[in-house]
């Protein structure tokens, strides 16, 4: 079932929302060679704590930590950890807020120092596949406009979508109908109406679109060890189209 929500719960996830922002921020800020990634986790259930939120992803089905950090050929939830930054790294960070009872996720991919690039491209047109996914997040749309947003300007761009994983509803709990993949055809899928929130996610690969969990039973990489790049938004659908509940503010790092 798919929960639609009033304007109150997008105005109260919209408030998770600029916790998630500027919690993404801080981690950013404190992206450079050296850090580990725990040290960064450490940052953001600080920051969220202090905000009188929760870190959704925390116990989360048994998940350790309050953001996924991964790097490199990692496309999502890896588990922050020992391993330190290195100079030219890419490192995608999820964070999760659970605030007043509302949920909003959003992700970001840092570059570490300096990076090539073709690793420059890869997030440019992550970024790019994201908001061309959020365009298509309107009121008689279906999933499919937005799986096919995405795939377009990855698969246009030469890099691959991860078919096995895929963006889904978010709000009164962290996974919700509908299921968004990130490939498909417009006019598929579940029909989009006013009062539907999305966290909207693009995974995509500099090489192929296949990937394995590690033993970890968490970390999912690339097949082929290429990298991997991950942005997200929550996104209401209303009246006056997309709503980006996680858009940065002025004040912060994120565009």
């Amino acid at each position: 079932m798919i929960v639609r929500k009033s304007p109150d719960e997008i105005h109260a996830m919209a408030l998770a929302g600029r916790v998630v922002v500027d919690t993404l921020a801080l981690v950013g800020d404190a992206v450079e060679p050296g850090v580990t990634t725990a040290e960064l986790d450490e940052i953001a259930e600080d920051y969220i704590r202090s905000q009188g939120g929760v870190p959704t992803f925390k116990g989360y089905r048994g998940y350790p930590a309050s953001i996924c950090a991964s790097p490199n050929s990692m496309v999502v939830h890896g588990i922050p950890g020992p391993y330190r930054l290195e100079e030219g790294d890419i490192l995608a960070v999820d964070v999760g807020v659970t605030l007043n009872g509302l949920v909003a996720d959003s992700a970001f991919t840092f570059p570490v120092g300096e990076i090539d690039s073709e690793a420059h491209r890869l997030l440019d047109v992550c970024q790019a596949a994201l908001a061309a996914g959020i365009e298509q997040a309107r009121s008689g749309n279906h999933v499919g406009h937005i799986s096919a947003a995405v795939q377009e300007t990855t698969e246009a761009a030469g890099f691959s979508v991860v078919r096995s994983l895929v963006g889904h509803g978010v709000g009164r709990s962290m996974h919700e109908e509908p299921q968004i993949p990130n490939w498909g055809e417009p006019g598929r899928g579940p029909k989009l109406a006013t009062g539907m929130t999305l966290a909207i996610e693009p995974m995509i690969n500099a090489g192929g679109g296949d990937v394995y969990m590690a033993d970890d039973h968490w970390s999912i990489s690339t097949r082929d060890g290429s990298l991997s790049a991950h942005f997200e938004h929550t996104v209401a659908v209303t009246e006056d189209g997309p709503r980006i509940l996680t858009k940065a503010r002025e004040r912060s790092l994120l565009p």
